[in-house]
């Protein structure tokens, strides 16, 4: 296309409609208008949907994804993080029921870093994380840190590097500057059923990854009834295009292909998967907790690993669970807190400070064994308690959720109590509770056991 020929909203949704490839220039005026939404010729949101629509049906080739994830990457500002000479790693997650690795993960990279400090005495790891809200069935990292109180996930870009500086780690949002064309595109995302197309998820992810100044990135995607991506097959070709994607970007990138037919660990919320992270670090280990807790050590084990810290990434998660076990993560997440305003008291009490207005207990209805559940049914039943949002920008409830008191393959009895419901409106258990029990399956034999971690993805796997 000539550089001098006018470009309109409408002709790249056409394109794209049609099945066309989308040029470069089309690509980035498209992505300054989102970014930018004074621009006289910004797209309206209703042309944004209908862009976010045709790429759902249509796809992107390499080349188009490339220039998505670059047009969004530098849609704003990106963080420099080569004047604190570390080591920067970050994990995403592509997002699943009860998955709040990253608020353990954190403290327990950023522990290893302060335990090896530069010479400088800057922390030998950092872990600059740019997290997101509750999108789809699935819950937020920022919705679930805001119910701390004080916390401030909207860092400016100085403090943001400051935190890390003496932290060894900082978890915020897309700020105004950095990313910004993210931002509307992930809310209306959530809108308009385009959540799950590989593409939009790939620039989504890595835009605000490669925009953090990352050596190494570890990916967590999620496979089965409650990952966006249900089928295996589907799964492992989102893992490739982003381990590609951030290989070319020049940042090491790592996936592995994690199994999300339950919800992870034992409760699943906002507030309630906070008190979980927290009652694992001060030292209590739930059983429903376990398989958190190793996957949680896995994922760090690759990032130490990533960051030179172990020779292997299963030595890697032997020294997560020693950091996780010692109380030293514990500290580190503390001080993180602390730096971002948040009020560390509430976590002598997590319990305490949990104040649902009501709640109703799901009992199996027969006995036999926990043979399967979808999901992704389960994350809805969350959401439309009060821990989800209605609409883009909409507040969520910090104490609604769920408790789990069965993992899948366990004996049960009938009349056992297999899920606790938490809300703040009592009129919206009713319909959650309802889901629940037409999802969860028992059958007389158990199911096949299936491993936590399918797959590991490199560049050169």
């Amino acid at each position: 296309m000539n550089s001098q020929t006018p470009i309109h909203a409408t002709d790249v949704i056409r394109h794209k409609r049609d099945g066309l490839s989308l040029t470069t220039e089309e690509i980035q005026h498209f992505i300054r208008g989102v970014a930018d939404q004074s621009n006289p010729g910004a797209p309206t949101d209703a042309q944004i949907a209908a862009l976010l629509m045709a790429i759902f049906l249509r796809g992107l080739n390499p080349q188009e994804l490339a220039d998505l994830t670059s047009a969004m990457r530098f849609s704003g500002e990106v963080f420099d993080a080569a004047p604190l000479h570390t080591f920067t790693i970050d994990k995403h997650s592509t997002g699943g029921v009860g998955d709040k690795t990253s608020l353990l993960i954190t403290p327990i990279l950023a522990a290893a870093g302060l335990a090896h400090p530069t010479p400088a005495g800057i922390p030998g790891i950092c872990v600059p994380m740019i997290s997101g809200r509750s999108l789809g069935h699935t819950g937020g990292t920022l919705d679930k840190l805001e119910t701390i109180p004080g916390f401030n996930t909207q860092l400016s870009l100085q403090q943001f590097f400051d935190t890390l500086k003496s932290c060894g780690a900082s978890l915020i949002g897309q700020t105004p500057t950095l990313v910004p064309a993210d931002r509307l595109l992930y809310a209306l995302r959530d809108h308009t059923a385009t959540v799950e197309s590989p593409f939009l998820i790939t620039a989504s992810i890595m835009s605000k990854k490669l925009a953090e100044s990352l050596n190494a990135l570890v990916l967590d995607v999620k496979t089965g009834s409650g990952a966006f991506m249900k089928s295996y097959d589907d799964s492992k070709h989102l893992a490739n295009l982003m381990v590609q994607t951030g290989t070319l970007a020049g940042t090491r990138t790592v996936a592995l292909l994690t199994a999300m037919d339950q919800p992870l660990g034992r409760f699943s919320g906002n507030w309630v998967e906070v008190w979980e992270c927290v009652d694992i670090m001060q030292g209590t280990r739930h059983p429903m907790s376990a398989d958190l807790i190793e996957l949680t050590n896995i994922l760090s084990g690759w990032m130490l690993h990533l960051a030179g810290q172990s020779d292997t990434p299963e030595a890697g998660a032997i020294l997560s669970n020693e950091i996780l076990r010692s109380g030293a993560a514990y500290k580190a997440w503390l001080k993180i807190v602390a730096a971002h305003n948040g009020d560390i008291s509430v976590f002598e009490k997590p319990a305490a400070f949990h104040k649902p207005f009501t709640t109703r207990v799901l009992n199996a209805p027969t006995a036999g064994y926990l043979a399967s559940m979808d999901c992704t049914e389960v994350g809805w039943a969350v959401q439309r308690m009060g821990a989800g949002r209605l609409k883009p920008g909409g507040p969520v409830s910090a104490h609604a959720g769920l408790e789990m008191h069965s993992k899948l393959g366990e004996k049960i009895e009938a009349g056992q109590p297999l899920i606790t419901l938490f809300s703040e409106n009592e009129s919206l258990l009713a319909e959650p509770y309802e889901m629940l029990l037409n999802t969860l399956k028992i059958t007389p034999t158990p199911p096949a056991p299936q491993p936590l971690v399918r797959e590991v993805i490199t560049a050169s796997a």
